[in-house]
């Protein structure tokens, strides 16, 4: 039996989780999908001070009131920009990283600017104002993936979709504009990386492959999870096992 904490991406929430997690549930293994502060069934508790830091904080209080150890930690999308903090807070927990088609920050960055979404100049401004409690709260990340997805829509069947489109909720501004103190490149453990092939991440692939991670190719879309979980967790575990972690 192996012990997996996957983190979502923006928007999402453990509940996207909810395929991968049947099956390595069937398979025997333990799995928790904790969801962020301000997603999800958790947004009811966002704000403008909710950013990285409480992030990191949600899921090393996971794995320390759990009592988790010799975890599979699995990164999708922006969760990318969380578990740099968690490994260096609770690394000793950790015995496999996998990142999902993840964003792949470096220290000091933020993540609408290394995305390419916002100057830098602008973010730091308001991220400024949200630090003196005023600005928006919320991102917008909802709306713009219902959007992108009538132009671009996902690799998967349309009922399932419509679930996933119906399910996301804001991001914390917060999140998006502040710094992440603690980056990927100070993650001091073999890092595998799974690259869909339809993504907006394909910047962050190059990043993973400068970093000298494993990376292994997936044929869908950025929410693969949901779209492919049967491949998924054939990646995920095939990767554990490699790490002797299933």
């Amino acid at each position: 039996m192996t012990t997996f904490v996957l983190l979502h991406g923006g928007g999402m929430g453990g509940w996207t989780w909810k395929y991968v997690r049947d099956l390595l549930e069937a398979q025997g293994h333990r799995v928790y999908t904790p969801t962020f502060t301000g997603f999800g069934e958790r947004a009811h508790l966002t704000g403008r001070h909710v950013g990285n830091t409480v992030h990191v904080q949600d899921i090393v209080n996971v794995l320390h009131y759990e009592d988790l150890h010799d975890v599979v930690l699995v990164a999708h999308s922006y969760a990318g920009t969380v578990a740099p903090g968690v490994i260096a807070q609770a690394g000793d927990r950790i015995a496999t990283v996998i990142y999902l088609d993840a964003i792949v920050p470096h220290s000091g960055e933020r993540i609408a600017s290394l995305m390419g979404y916002v100057p830098e100049d602008q973010l730091a401004g308001l991220d400024a104002m949200l630090e003196a409690g005023e600005g928006p709260i919320g991102s917008g990340v909802d709306v713009m993936q219902r959007e992108a997805a009538k132009t671009h829509p996902h690799l998967m069947d349309a009922d399932r979709q419509q679930w996933l489109l119906d399910n996301l909720t804001d991001q914390p501004m917060r999140a998006t504009s502040c710094v992440i103190p603690v980056g990927a490149e100070t993650i001091d453990k073999p890092v595998d990386y799974i690259a869909a092939a339809i993504t907006v991440m394909n910047a962050m692939h190059d990043r993973a492959r400068a970093l000298g991670w494993t990376i292994h190719d997936h044929p869908g879309d950025h929410a693969l999870l949901v779209g492919d979980p049967e491949g998924t967790v054939d990646l995920i575990m095939k990767i554990a096992a490699s790490k002797g972690a299933a």
